[in-house]
Order: C-alpha cells, then structure tokens, then sequence
C-alpha cells in the first residue's frame, strides 16, 4: 500500500480523496465547490475527450460552442426544466464594480444592474434552442447534429472532487429531427455510444436503462442512462441521453416545413458526458497502490526507470532507453523516460505506481551488458525479465492483457456483487451491509419510489433495456410488478 493513501477498506472515501491529490488529478479551489484540475488529470480528461470527440464525429455529429450566459426569461418557457435547476443556478444580476465610500475595498456598482438577470449555464438546451429557431427553417435543415465542449455550473451543497463539483467539465450534444422516430433512434444511438466507450475504453461494464419518471431529467420525455458499480457497492451515473420530445421546440418555437409543405415542430434529443467519469475510473479500478488506470485512456502507456551509480552507467542506460522509447513511440505507445536525478528508483516505482501508469520499464547497468529489460505491469504488479528485443512486441501485448484484465476484473466484481431479491428484509440488509445492484420488483409508483428512498437512500438506477418481463411482487408494496429494475445507493 503506498504509505499516502489511506486503506482502502478502513475509509473508502478518505482513501479516494487521498488518491485524487497525491496523484495529482485536482484540488479544492478557493472558491466553495469548485476544483483546480491539474496536468495530469487534465490529461486524461484529454484522452477522454480525444476518443469521444472522434466517436461523436464518426456517428455524424460536428463542434459548436454557444454562450455561457442564459437570459432568466428562457428558463421560464419550460416548466420541468426550470422546476429541475432552479436550485442550482447561479445568477448574475450586475456588470461593474466600483471603490467603496472608506476607498479600501469594492463593492457591486448599484447603478450597473442588467436590465434582464443572467443565468450561468447549468445545462444548455434554453441557449441552443433559441439558436436553432433561426437556423432551422425546412426538413433540408434536418437533422441537426451538434455537441459542444464546455463547463457548467451547478451551485451544489456537497460537493467532492470529480463526482459532484459546483463547476464541471463535460460534453452536451443537442440534436433536432424531422420524426419522432428520427429522435428516438439518435437518443439510442448515443447511449449506446457512451457504453462502448465505457467498456471498451474505461473498461468499466455498464447496465443501460431507462430512467424511472422520478429520475429523468427535466424537461425529458424519456432518459437513458448507463449505470457503473464502484468498488463500495454504490452505484455511478457515467453518461444519460434524452428524448426531448417537442418540449424545447414548441417553448421556442422551431418548426420546419415537412416534404408536403406542412409546418411541424422538430423533434429533439440531449445527451452528456463529463469529468465525473475520471471519478469512476478512480472507484471502479484503482487499489491501496494508487490509480489503475486503463491502458487505453492513460497518458502514459509505458514509463522508463534507469537504475544507476554513477554518470557512466547513466549514459549507458540512457542509449539503451531512448532507443527504446523511439521503438515504442513508432508503434503508437506514449512513453516517459524518466531520468531525473532528483529521485531515486524506488521513489519513481511508487509514484508511477500510485499515478496508474500500465507498465514500468527498468533498466539498469546489467540489462545493458546483457541486453535486457524488467518490465513490470501496474494491474498485477507482476515483473518479468525480457530480451530487449523483444520489447515492442512485449508492451504491446502487455497493455492488450491489462486492458482486457482491468475490464475482467471490473465485470467479475459487478456479477459478483449484483442481487436478485423478492423479499424486503433480504433487500435491506443488503443495501445497509453489503451494498451493490440490487434486481427487484417495483410497481411502478413515484410514491413506493420515493419511500423506498427515504427508508434505504436506495434509488432506482435504471429500468434495464435487457430486463424480461416477468410476473412478480413489488419489493415494498407487494403489489403486482411485470418487471426488475435496479436499485443502489449512488454517488
């Protein structure tokens, strides 16, 4: 266990906090709720972002970017949306500040009130909508496929770095259709492409679903969601689409004019994912030795450690490492050679260990003289002494076993901890002692929902689209259910 980090299974959150600042990812700003991401969090947010960005144009979609401020009156013309955010929008009500009367301070100029209170963005669907109402005028304008990259602000009262933060950073897609069932297929579409990116890049096993009506975003018709169990048993929201409906279009009014000539109101989805999902990577995969990161989304695929006396040997080393490096960089694999004389080895092995790095290269004064090398990968700290030649083809293979591995293991762990329950007794002790996905009957209600809620802090994660029908009793009610849905307590 990195002697940093705090055990994992004594103090599960004191050890993620530890984790995310001794590795580096990002700190508690000055300013209440908010985080300082820095490089190296910042840079697998990069990664991130990189393979989404490339899944999002390979299914059609371009970049936009739209403003940060919201006029308050947009809020108003959908009602479920502004019920929804109302207690979490920050406002600007004031342009200028101005000296005090002592002169040592400043305070908000009273006389630069906006003639109208702007709202900063909590989600962007009042901005973007107002836009398309000028740019979508017949079905050629159909569909409109658009995302953008941005950050949102969300005044929240508990905040925690990563999964829950007064600003974030994220992605929103905003798309317009001629046909509801246009929408309804982008709105699978883009789950879907959130849960190949969460298995076969996170390589974190996720549960699609619907949302229950409690649960969907404001001013949906219907949300999908791909649901994540952390290593606690609690259950992580890491990406939802929307089915908008006419809702946004009809509140600023967009319509277009179909292929007969008729005027109709477009159809509308949303979609987002942001920087929680660094979060999940840390509570589904890392370990009392730090991050375990998958090799796919690191920033660093390979790092180099010399082992050396003197400068003599250093030199020597240093030949052999950088052809090495420019052999694994040929071949798509980012490296680090990390020859810093402020360290020693073992310092290095710890702090990589603890930074996630997928597998560490060490070479010292008898791998030159033999022409070997020790590698050593961070998902089973296992160490394997190696012909030098055979690097290349070793690493390559390496991060293949341990992206695979960490996905192995994530999946095991989710099937392990995943419950069929009928009884409430079963039910509540599972939730208070064990934790994890629970599969139970519910009937339906918001009301047995919510009590459900106030008796356990369990929700409903989602309704699963694999769920079969099958005649059973409501966990809590007892009353008739024809299906499971997904119940855990959640980040």
């Amino acid at each position: 266990m990195a002697k940093y980090l705090t055990n994992r299974d004594e103090n599960y959150a004191q050890w993620y906090n530890d984790l995310v600042i001794k590795a580096d990812l990002a700190e508690n700003s000055v300013v209440r709720g908010c985080m300082v991401i820095k490089p190296y969090g910042y840079a697998i947010w990069e990664k991130i972002q990189a393979t989404l960005d490339k899944m999002f144009k390979a299914t059609g979609h371009v970049n936009a970017y739209f403003p940060l401020f919201i006029p308050k009156s947009f809020f108003s013309k959908e009602a479920k949306h502004v019920e929804g955010f109302a207690k979490e929008c920050a406002i600007v009500t004031h342009y200028r500040l101005k000296n005090d009367e002592t002169g040592n301070g400043i305070m908000v100029d009273p006389s630069a009130k906006l003639e109208e209170e702007l709202i900063i963005r909590p989600t962007s669907e009042t901005i973007i909508w107002n836009s398309y109402k000028n740019w979508i005028r017949s079905y050629r304008d159909l569909p409109l496929l658009i995302n953008q990259w941005a950050n949102v602000v969300r005044w929240e009262m508990r905040t925690r770095l990563f999964l829950r933060t007064t600003e974030f950073l994220w992605q929103e897609g905003h798309t317009a259709h001629a046909t509801r069932e246009e929408a309804v297929e982008e709105t699978e579409r883009m789950i879907n492409v959130y849960a190949d990116f969460a298995e076969n890049y996170m390589a974190l096993p996720v549960v699609k679903g619907y949302k229950s009506e409690n649960e969907r975003f404001a001013g949906a018709i219907d949300t999908y969601a791909i649901e994540a169990l952390m290593q606690d048993g609690k259950g992580l929201q890491t990406g939802t689409s929307h089915f908008l409906g006419q809702n946004f279009a009809k509140a600023f009014d967009v319509q277009f004019t179909d292929k007969t000539g008729k005027l109709e109101y477009v159809w509308a989805t949303s979609w987002g994912l942001s920087t929680r999902c660094i979060g999940a990577l840390i509570m589904a995969h890392a370990d009392n030795h730090g991050l375990v990161l998958p090799p796919l989304l690191a920033p660093i695929q390979v790092v180099i450690i010399p082992i050396y006396k003197n400068a003599e040997q250093l030199n020597s080393i240093t030949d052999t490492a950088k052809r090495i490096k420019s052999d694994l960089e040929e071949n798509g694999i980012s490296v680090k050679y990390d020859d810093r004389d402020t360290n020693k080895p073992g310092w290095k092995f710890s702090d990589y260990e603890l930074k996630g790095v997928p597998v560490r290269i060490a070479i010292g004064p008898r791998d030159v003289e033999n022409n070997t090398i020790e590698t050593a990968r961070r998902d089973t700290l296992e160490k394997e002494t190696i012909q030098a030649s055979r690097t290349v083809d070793h690493v390559k293979r390496l991060l293949d076993e341990i992206q695979k591995n960490i996905f192995r293991k994530a999946s095991e762990f989710k099937k392990e901890n995943t419950w069929y329950v009928d009884k409430w007794d079963e039910f509540v002790d599972i939730i208070e002692n064990r934790g994890g996905f629970i599969m139970a009957h519910w009937d339906g209600t918001g009301a047995t929902e919510e009590k459900i809620k106030e008796e356990t802090k369990a929700t409903i994660r989602c309704i699963p689209f694999n769920s079969p029908e099958e005649d059973g009793k409501c966990i809590y009610t007892g009353k008739p259910s024809a299906r499971r849905v997904l119940f855990a307590r959640s980040y």
